[in-house]
């Protein structure tokens, strides 16, 4: 059950008005999901209508499933307690926010251009080694997701790692506001979404809207101090940001990092009283690092060993489309085609230069960059030459500059542009070769996971 998530509380806190028997009013709900293909017994299925459908055409499936109320924004045909509201997905906001209010563990909140992900995943694995730790799952980390992950938690979690993602101002103020993070995470500040906040300045803006949320005014701030934006934030609320990463000012510095190729990485982790923590992660690439310095100072203040975060580190496992190494009987595939920034595309030149094979990069465009697109395209393709690649493959209109700068830069391999990913699919099986180590990246998209599947 969920603490005071009686049905009579849940419609009050969404100004609601609650169908049901009267002996219903004082029941609490076990979860509470808007996909009603995930629907347990106990739990509250909030009807919304979206672009492609419409919730309430699944109010009847959520009742025969065990669904125990419905949040609707019309009266249901099917037998049933409901509560009936103006905007279901108002509603699900709401609903989750008195929720934060009923609990009492710690809630880390991560942000940022790029990395939230693999930072979160981090972050997860080490605290996990010593809590029940609630994460954020998918793409879970919008408006929609973030109040759904939220009502997720239950009385057996200690702590939970929330990722929130944004494309806009006022977006993080929202996301915060309902997930009231006692730990402020952010990764970096990159070419992220530059359509609506236009440069790095404005994506700082959006992102720090998450401090004025914290549930603890005198809580934690985590930045990645290697990032020139997020150094410019000296304190907040009179409370100075503790960084990690590769520079002096950082509070856990990553010293002595020794790339395994594809293998993973050793490194160091040093405090400024000197105190180093040796660490191996079996994850590939120098963000691994970063990341790791992130897990293991929220760790440190969460109250974990030195060996409970040397084990968490070690414990971590890679997710599909992130970094995640598929190793075929032909090929070595590096499989990163969740989504795409110029950041992260350099970040995955970096670790497929470290195969010591013939190396093959299949990229795809780039989505939200703005009016300077081409130009962060173009410059991936001096990055392409810089990293050694051998074979480029491109598909889409904007990589079409990746092409063109790799030949620009001088790149002596083969290097081809496709108008579409299923044209350049078509010929994939006629250009790599057994043994080939091959990078896939892409906004998500442009689906180039359809290309793993296809070669794995």
């Amino acid at each position: 059950m969920m603490k005071n998530m009686t049905l009579d509380n849940i419609a009050r806190s969404c100004g609601g008005v609650l169908y049901c028997e009267p002996a219903m009013k004082d029941r609490e709900i076990t979860g509470a999901q808007f996909d009603s293909r995930k629907i347990e017994k106990g739990n509250l299925f909030i009807a919304t209508r979206g672009e492609k459908t419409d919730g309430h055409l699944y109010i009847p499936s959520a009742y025969e499933k065990g669904a125990i109320c419905v949040v609707c924004e019309e009266a249901p045909k099917a037998p049933g307690a409901y509560i009936l509201v103006e905007d279901s997905f108002m509603a699900l906001i709401d609903i989750a926010r008195y929720y934060r209010e009923q609990l009492t563990i710690p809630i880390i909140g991560i942000s940022g251009s790029v990395g939230k992900t693999s930072t979160k995943e981090a972050i997860a694995s080490v605290l996990s080694a010593k809590f029940n730790v609630l994460k954020t799952e998918g793409n879970y980390n919008n408006s929609v997701g973030l109040p759904i992950t939220i009502l997720a938690i239950k009385d057996y979690h200690e702590i939970a790692v929330i990722e929130m993602g944004i494309s806009d101002f006022g977006e993080m103020d929202l996301l915060a506001d309902i997930a009231k993070p006692d730990v402020c995470v952010l990764t970096n500040i990159g070419f992220c979404h530059l359509e609506n906040l236009k440069d790095q300045n404005g994506v700082l803006k959006a992102k720090t809207e998450m401090f004025a949320h914290r549930n603890d005014k005198k809580g934690a701030v985590i930045l990645n101090g290697d990032d020139a934006y997020l150094n410019t934030i000296k304190s907040v609320d009179g409370v100075l940001p503790l960084r990690f990463g590769y520079s002096d000012n950082c509070r856990l510095k990553a010293t002595d990092v020794q790339m395994q190729g594809l293998l993973g990485v050793d490194f160091t982790l040093t405090n400024p009283d000197g105190h180093r923590l040796p660490c191996h992660s079996p994850l590939p690439g120098a963000h691994v690092v970063s990341n790791a310095a992130c897990a293991a100072l929220i760790g440190h203040i969460m109250g974990l060993t030195d060996g409970e975060i040397k084990r968490g580190i070690t414990q971590q496992k890679a997710l599909r489309g992130r970094s995640n190494i598929i190793d075929t009987t032909n090929y070595v595939i590096i499989d990163d085609c969740y989504n795409a920034s110029p950041v992260a595309m350099a970040e995955a030149l970096d670790l497929l230069s470290q195969a010591d094979t013939r190396k093959v990069a299949v990229l795809g465009d780039m989505f939200e960059l703005g009016e300077n697109e081409n130009e962060l395209h173009y410059g991936i393709g001096k990055v392409v030459v810089d990293k050694g690649v051998d074979v480029l493959l491109c598909a889409g209109e904007r990589s079409e500059n990746i092409c063109r700068g790799a030949a620009d830069a001088g790149m002596k391999g083969v290097v081809k542009h496709y108008a579409t990913r299923d044209e350049l699919l078509k010929e994939l099986p006629g250009i790599i070769k057994k043994g080939d180590t091959i990078l896939v990246k892409a906004s998500h998209g442009m689906q180039y996971e359809k290309i793993v599947d296809a070669i794995s």
